[in-house]
C-alpha cells in the first residue's frame, strides 16, 4: 500500500488501458453471465478499480478515457499512426456503456478531451496537480508514461495475476528503461520505434542498442549530430531515417498542455451511490462484486435476455438459428412461480404408503436425497423429497440407524425399480448411488436436469441454485443457513431434526421437477432429442458402475517408486548446485531464474514478468535445453518433482478406507467438447509420455489372483473421423487398405513408396497429421519439429495438395460456423462460437479453430460414450465377472476374469468398432496384462 504521508492523492485511471488489458486477461476463458454477454473488460476494469479505492485511498480521483477518434493532433503529422491496429473487439466495446455506469455509480468523474489521447490529457492533469501540491498517481501499465514522471508524479502499475501492484518513480524508470534521465523515455521510443502505435523508429535499433547510444550522445538529435562516430549499417540508417527518428520521437511525446481544466473540487473522491452500484452489477450479475461491495446478494433473472446480431439468444443462452424459436414462459408457469409452496413432511408408516401410492399413480416423478456427506459411497441418508407438481414436494425423514434407515427407503423399492415410471434428479448419478448403498437399484427412464441444460447451453453454469436463480427468477435456501459456514463449527444434515430440514428438501425437489418441466420440450428438438436420451441418460448409470467398482492401486510398490524419484531428486540436485557452482533453491523461480541468467548468463536476451523475475516455464527452458547441460537437468528434477507430489505421493491416500480401492467421479457436464473428465484423483491426467510418468500406471492392478487388466484402446480415433467428416479419398482408402496413415502421409507428402519412407519423414507426417486437428500454423510446426518455419511451411502446403479435401472442409466448418452459430458432431452435439464473426484477429482466430476442432473432438467423445453404453450392455447380457473400471480419452480398462479373457475381448472389440457407422473402419487394439502400464 502507497505510503499516507502525502494529503492530496490524485489517482488518474487510463480507462483503455486497464479495460483492454482485462479483456485480454480472460481471453481464454471469456468470463460471461447468463445472458451470454462477455463482460470480463467490466469485470476486470472494476477489480482494479475497487483496489485502488480500498487499498490505496485516494482524496481525489478521475477516469480518463481516449475519445472517439482518438489523436487528430498526431493523425495530421502521421496519417499511418496507430493505422494497423485490429478493430476493438466487440467485447470491449460492448463493455464501454456498462463501464462508465459503473465509474458514475462511484461519483467518480470521467474526463475526456476531443483530439487528444487519455495519455496527453492525464499527462497535462500531473502537470497542473503537481503545481497544486498533489502527489499524482497515473494509472496504467503503459511504460511510455515514463516520461511524465517526478517525485510528485508517479506511474501505479496494477497487479496481475496476484502479484502486487508497482509505484514506479524516476529510479525505478531509468532502471527499466537502462537511461540517465526520465526524458530520455521520449528518445528510447523515437529510436526503437512503438510496434502498437505504429511509430517507424530508426530501422537496427532496439532497445539495447537505444540506450547504448543514449548514455553515448544524450538524445536522438545528438546521435543524429554524430553520425560521423557510428559505422556501418548503424550509420547508415540513421543517416537515411534521420528525419523518421525524429518524428517518432514527436510521436512519441505525450502532450502536457491540453486544454482541460483542473478543478480540485470535481476530483474530490465522493461516497458511491449504492443503488445504482446494484443496479448496474445485477444487469451484469457480478454477485461476488455485489457481495463484496454492498453486502447484498443479487438475483439474476431470465426476462432480461436480449436478441444477438447473429440469431437469437433464446432464454437457454445459446445462439439459435431465428427459426428455432426459445420455448417462451407460460402464463401458467409465472403463476406458479408466484403461489406459495405446499411443502409436507413424512414422518409415520401410514403417511409414507400413502405418499408411494401417490408416487405410482404418475408417469414421472422428481426426488432428492439429503446426507451426512458429499461422498455418495459413504453417504448416510438422512431423508429424501418428491415431487411431481411445481410448488409441492414431500420430505420423507429416515432415521439416523442404518438398518432402520434402510427399511424406510425399501418401501419406495417399487418406485425406484419401476421400469415405467421416469425419475427426474439434478446430478441424478449421486443419488442414485447413494440409493444403492441402501441395497435398492435405481432403474427405468430417467431425466437428470444438469445433464440436461448442459446439452442446451455446454458453456454455462449447470448448479441448481444458479439455474433456479435464472430460469425461475428464485434463490434457493442456501445449504449454510442450515448447517453453517464450512469450518470446524459446520454441523452435519445428520444433527438437524427433520423439522429443520423439511422445506429446504422439499425445495430441491420441487425446483429440480420445474426446470425438468422447463428443459424437456428443449430436449425434445431433434438436435437433442437421441443425445440426450440414447446416449448421455444411460451413459449415467454405466459411469455409476464404474465408479462404484474402482480399481486397486499397488500402493508398496507406490511408496518404493516415491523413495527411488527422492534418489533421483537428491542426486540431481546436487548436480545442478554443482554445475551452478552455488548453492540455491531450485524449487524458487526467482533464484533459479537468477542463477541461470545472471550468474551464468546461458541466454542474455532472458525475458522477465512484469515484477521483474526471469520467466523459467517449461517453454522457456525447452528452448535452451541445447544451450547447458544444467537445463536439461532442471527440466528433469521439475518432472521428477511433479509426478512424486502430484501422483505418485498422493494416491495411496485416496484409497477408499473400506475397500483400498481408487474410486474416481466422472463429470458429464463440464467439458464443452463433450469428453468426460474425472476429479479426486482426475485419471484422465495421469502421464503417460515420458518414461518415468509411464511407471504411475504399473500400480494400477487387477482386483485379485483370479484377474488381470485389460486395456482397450482407439486407434488414431480423432484422424479417423477427419478422414470421415471431410470425406477424403486419399485418406479414406490408407485406412480402408490397413497402411499406417503417419507412412502413407508420408510418402504422398515426400512423393516417395511408402517403404521408402524414412523414420524422419513419417515423425513430420505424425506432426502434421495431428497438427491439423488442433489448427497448427508453420511457425507450431517448426517448433515442434525443430526445422525452420520455411521447411515447415512446405510441408503443410504439400500435405493440402495430397489431402485437398480435408482443407475444403476445414473451410467450410469456419463458414458454416460463421453463418449458424454453432458447429456439430456426428450425434448432433452443439458447439457455440459466438466469437466467430469476431472484428479481432485473434479472437476470431480462437473460434475458427475450434470450429474445425470442436466436431472432431466432440464426435470421438461421441464413440467412446456409445462404446461404453453398448461393451456394459453386451456384458450385463452375458453375466459376465468382468467389470468395466475406466475411461480415460479414447482408452477403455477392464478387470477381466481369467476364465473370460479371449470372451471379453471378442464382445469388446465387436460393440467399440460398431459403436458407430463411419467411411473408415474403426480399429480397437487390446492388451492383457496384471498392470496398466503392460496391458497399455
Amino acid at each position: 500500500m502507497i505510503s499516507q504521508e502525502h494529503d492530496k492523492k490524485l489517482f488518474l485511471i487510463d480507462a483503455y488501458a486497464i479495460i483492454f488489458r482485462s479483456y485480454f486477461a480472460f481471453i481464454k476463458n471469456p468470463r460471461k453471465n447468463s445472458k451470454g454477454m462477455e463482460v470480463s473488460a467490466a469485470f476486470g476494469f472494476t477489480n482494479s478499480l475497487l483496489e485502488i479505492l480500498n487499498k490505496e485511498k485516494p482524496t481525489h480521483i478521475a477516469v480518463v478515457f481516449d475519445p472517439p477518434g482518438g489523436s487528430t493532433v498526431r493523425k495530421e503529422e502521421f496519417s499511418e499512426y496507430k493505422a494497423h491496429r485490429d478493430e476493438t473487439p466487440e467485447g470491449i466495446l460492448s463493455n464501454i456503456g456498462p463501464i462508465k455506469t459503473i465509474i458514475e455509480a462511484f461519483n467518480i468523474p470521467i474526463i475526456e478531451v476531443a483530439g487528444y489521447e487519455a495519455d496527453d490529457t492525464i499527462g497535462t492533469l500531473s502537470k497542473m496537480a503537481e503545481a497544486r501540491g498533489f502527489t499524482t498517481y497515473m494509472v496504467t501499465p503503459d511504460k511510455d508514461f515514463g516520461q511524465l514522471v517526478t517525485e510528485k508524479s508517479l506511474m501505479f502499475r496494477p497487479g496481475r495475476g496476484g502479484s502486487p501492484a508497482e509505484i514506479w518513480g524516476p529510479k525505478e524508470v531509468c532502471a527499466k528503461f537502462d537511461i540517465e534521465r526520465v526524458e530520455q523515455v521520449i528518445d528510447i521510443l523515437g529510436l526503437q520505434g512503438d510496434a502498437a502505435d505504429n511509430i517507424p523508429g530508426i530501422p537496427g535499433i532496439g532497445p539495447k542498442t537505444a540506450a547504448k547510444l543514449l548514455k553515448q550522445f544524450g538524445s536522438v538529435e545528438g546521435i543524429i549530430e554524430n553520425t560521423d562516430q557510428l559505422k556501418g549499417k548503424q550509420k547508415e540508417n540513421v543517416e537515411n531515417f534521420a528525419q523518421q527518428g525524429l518524428m517518432s520521437k514527436s510521436l512519441a511525446t505525450i502532450i502536457t498542455d491540453v486544454p482541460v481544466e483542473f478543478d480540485e473540487d470535481a476530483l474530490v473522491k465522493e461516497d458511491p451511490d449504492t443503488d445504482k452500484i446494484e443496479a448496474i452489477f445485477t444487469e451484469l450479475e457480478f454477485k461476488g462484486l455485489a457481495r463484496r461491495v454492498l453486502g447484498v446478494d443479487i438475483v439474476v433473472t431470465a426476462e432480461e435476455n436480449k436478441p444477438s446480431s447473429d440469431g437469437q439468444m433464446d432464454l437457454f443462452g445459446a445462439q439459435s438459428l431465428v427459426e428455432e424459436q426459445a420455448p417462451e414462459e407460460t402464463a401458467e408457469f409465472k403463476t406458479i412461480a408466484s403461489e406459495k409452496p405446499s411443502y409436507h413432511l413424512i414422518t409415520k408408516p401410514e403417511e409414507r404408503k400413502e405418499l408411494l401410492e401417490m408416487i405410482l399413480a404418475k408417469k414421472s416423478v422428481c426426488f432428492d436425497t439429503e446426507t451426512d456427506s458429499l461422498e455418495p459411497l459413504h453417504a448416510n441418508i438422512v431423508g429424501m423429497s418428491f415431487s411431481w407438481k411445481a410448488r409441492e414436494a414431500f420430505y420423507v425423514a429416515t432415521p439416523n440407524n442404518f438398518e432402520d434407515a434402510k427399511s424406510i427407503v425399501e418401501e419406495f423399492k417399487p418406485f425406484f425399480e419401476s421400469q415405467s415410471i421416469e425419475k427426474v434428479a439434478h446430478n441424478i448419478k449421486y443419488d442414485i448411488k447413494v440409493i444403492n448403498r441402501y441395497d435398492v437399484d435405481v432403474s427405468g427412464p430417467m431425466f437428470d436436469t444438469m445433464v440436461a441444460h448442459y446439452l442446451i447451453n455446454p458453456d454455462s453454469k449447470q448448479s441448481m441454485d444458479f439455474l433456479a436463480e435464472y430460469y425461475l427468477k428464485y434463490r434457493p435456501v442456501s445449504i449454510e443457513s442450515l448447517i453453517g459456514k464450512k469450518g470446524k463449527n459446520q454441523k452435519s444434515m445428520a444433527d438437524l431434526q427433520p423439522e429443520e430440514i423439511s422445506d429446504y428438501a422439499c425445495e430441491d425437489a420441487d425446483i429440480t421437477w420445474q426446470l425438468k418441466e422447463l428443459f424437456e420440450p428443449e430436449i425434445q428438438k431433434e438436435h437433442l432429442k437421441d443425445l440426450f436420451y440414447d446416449m448421455e441418460m444411460p451413459l449415467v448409470s454405466v459411469l455409476k458402475s464404474m465408479e462404484q467398482e474402482g480399481i486397486s492401486i499397488d500402493a508398496e510398490g507406490l511408496e518404493r517408486y516415491s523413495e527411488e524419484l527422492e534418489t533421483d531428486l537428491v542426486r540431481l540436485e546436487e548436480s545442478i548446485k554443482s554445475e551452478a557452482g552455488m548453492d540455491f533453491n531450485i524449487d524458487s523461480p526467482r533464484q533459479l531464474g537468477d542463477v541461470l541468467f545472471d550468474h551464468m548468463q546461458i541466454d542474455t536476451k532472458a525475458k522477465k514478468t512484469k515484477t521483474g523475475q526471469y520467466k523459467t516455464g517449461e517453454d522457456i527452458l525447452q528452448k535452451l535445453k541445447h544451450k547447458h547441460p544444467i537445463v536439461q537437468m532442471i527440466l528433469d528434477y521439475r518432472q521428477l518433482r511433479k509426478l512424486k507430489n502430484t501422483y505418485v505421493d498422493p494416491l495411496p491416500t485416496l484409497r477408499d478406507p473400506k475397500d483400498g480401492r481408487i474410486h474416481t467421479n466422472y463429470m458429464q457436464t463440464v467439458a464443452a467438447t463433450g469428453r468426460l473428465s474425472s476429479n479426486h484423483p482426475n485419471l484422465q491426467n495421469i502421464p503417460i509420455r515420458s518414461e518415468k510418468g509411464r511407471e504411475i500406471r504399473k500400480s494400477f492392478i487387477s482386483r485379485g489372483p483370479d484377474y488381470q487388466l485389460m486395456a482397450a484402446d482407439y486407434s488414431q480415433i480423432e484422424l479417423r473421423i477427419i478422414a470421415a467428416l471431410s470425406e477424403d479419398p486419399n485418406m479414406i482408402e490408407a485406412f480402408r487398405s490397413g497402411q499406417d496413415i503417419h507412412a502413407a502421409t508420408a510418402a504422398k507428402v515426400f512423393h516417395v513408396d511408402i517403404d521408402e519412407v524414412s523414420r524422419d519423414q513419417r515423425s513430420s507426417a505424425k506432426a502434421v497429421n495431428f497438427g491439423i486437428i488442433y489448427g497448427q500454423s508453420a511457425f507450431g510446426l517448426a517448433q515442434n519439429l525443430g526445422i525452420s518455419r520455411k521447411e515447415a511451411k512446405e510441408i503443410i502446403d504439400a500435405y493440402f495438395e495430397q489431402y485437398a479435401t480435408i482443407k475444403t472442409y476445414m473451410d467450410k466448418a469456419v463458414k458454416d460456423a460463421r453463418e449458424k452459430g454453432y458447429v456439430e458432431t456426428i450425434m448432433k452435439r452443439r458447439r457455440y462460437l459466438k466469437d466467430i464473426n469476431s472484428a479481432n484477429a485473434v479472437v476470431r482466430g480462437f473460434a475458427e479453430r475450434n470450429a474445425i476442432n470442436a466436431p472432431i473432438q466432440g464426435s470421438a467423445a461421441d464413440i467412446i460414450k456409445l462404446a461404453m453404453i453398448h461393451v456394459a450392455g453386451a456384458m450385463d447380457e452375458a453375466q459376465l465377472k468382468s467389470k468395466m473400471l475406466l475411461q480415460v480419452h479414447d482408452e477403455l480398462v477392464f478387470d477381466v476374469h481369467k476364465d473370460e479373457i479371449e470372451e471379453l475381448k471378442t464382445l469388446v472389440k465387436r460393440e467399440m468398432e460398431s459403436a458407430v457407422e463411419i467411411a473408415v473402419p474403426m480399429i480397437v487394439e487390446m492388451e492383457v496384462a496384471d498392470n496398466w502400464l503392460d496391458a497399455h
